[in-house]
């Protein structure tokens, strides 16, 4: 399995070799990159993978058959790091789901560490600075650089051995189960598809104060945006970031037509096209903001959830853990207004502890 020591497999008999040779690993760290920075749609650009023996890369960008690669890896435990966006990308991208899962950052966090990213932990448990040169390189690129290569290597060459550590003092301060439960929940959550709301995807931060015409002129921008970047394969703030199109749509009603200096003649047309469609809208045409509906707690269920505020953050003093780990804000919010919901709002570890 040496022989694999920093391969990059970018065909089918590779990777059915570098299968067959994971026969007796278990675990197996795995990372990935995406290219959400580069361009409109985020794709599966990379696969880094260590075992016990040897660190690769592979290139899901070939037209490779995982199947195989697939059915191994689910039948192994599954080291990450902040499990949810590699799981989303890998069921995306090559539809692997997982079995078993260890999420180092779970892990961390439970074991009541403050800073609890992959570099951090690195230094901590390794005395190894990580390089931050390729953070927010083009994923997509080929061929890869040696930079590149080299930064994408170390996102799970530490992982196993680090796993093993955290797993160790999870165990040694009984708090094993509740790892086990929380990336559980985690991988149910990465199974989950997150559909946008294309009507409230528009109303986008920064744009609160904005109200009838203004409104019609976001909401056309938006919509001229998402055209734009698809059209272009660029991700959207590349083609106008949100507070130059609330700037924009604010200025337009106001007989302002400043557009960005950036954007290139035939794309400045368009948007000047839109804008004034957008502006001769009727009113019976222009979108209402809908008040946000905060649901006021009664005297009753502010002292509730005061009372649990307190008892959250006194245990999780005594555990030495980030309150939020035990129980979210927002976690003991729902639960004052709906009882019944715990059983969804919390995990059985985190209801035991708070008397619940």
């Amino acid at each position: 399995m040496t022989d694999f020591e920093g391969a990059i497999i970018s065909d089918q008999a590779a990777l059915n070799a570098w299968v067959a040779a994971c026969a007796q690993s278990d675990p197996v760290a795995v990372d990935t990159e995406g290219d959400s920075l580069h361009c409109y749609r985020e794709k599966l650009c990379l696969i880094q993978m260590s075992t016990a023996h040897a660190t690769l890369l592979i290139d899901p960008l070939v037209r490779l058959d995982f199947g195989a690669f697939n059915a191994m890896l689910s039948a192994r435990t599954v080291v990450l790091h902040g499990c949810d966006y590699d799981l989303r990308m890998l069921r995306r991208g090559i539809q692997f789901a997982p079995g078993a899962v260890f999420d180092t950052y779970l892990g961390a966090r439970l074991l009541g560490l403050k800073e609890v990213g992959l570099a951090s932990l690195v230094q901590r448990y390794f005395e190894v600075d990580l390089p931050k040169t390729s953070q927010k390189a083009n994923w997509a690129r080929r061929p890869l650089t040696a930079t590149m290569v080299s930064y994408a290597m170390n996102d799970t060459r530490y992982l196993l051995p680090m796993a093993e550590r955290i797993g160790a003092q999870l165990r040694e301060l009984g708090r094993w189960p509740w790892f086990e439960e929380s990336c559980a929940r985690a991988v149910a959550a990465a199974s989950e598809d997150r559909e946008r709301d294309p009507e409230k995807a528009w109303k986008v931060s920064g744009s609160s104060a904005l109200r009838g015409r203004a409104l019609a002129v976001l909401r056309a921008l938006w919509f001229w945006r998402e055209e734009e970047a698809e059209q272009a394969d660029r991700p959207t703030f590349q083609i106008l970031r949100n507070e130059e199109m609330v700037d924009v749509a604010q200025g337009a009603t106001q007989g302002r037509m400043n557009l960005p200096h950036h954007l290139p003649t035939g794309r400045r047309k368009r948007l000047y096209a839109t804008l004034h469609k957008a502006l001769e809208l009727p009113e019976n045409a222009w979108p209402q903001r809908e008040p946000v509906a905060r649901a006021r707690h009664t005297p009753e269920q502010e002292k509730r959830f005061e009372d649990l505020r307190q008892q959250r953050d006194r245990i999780a003093s005594e555990l030495e853990l980030d309150p939020g780990v035990l129980a979210p804000r927002q976690a003991l919010e729902r639960l004052v207004r709906e009882p019944e919901s715990v059983d969804a709002v919390l995990m059985g570890w985190q209801r035991r502890l708070l008397g619940l």
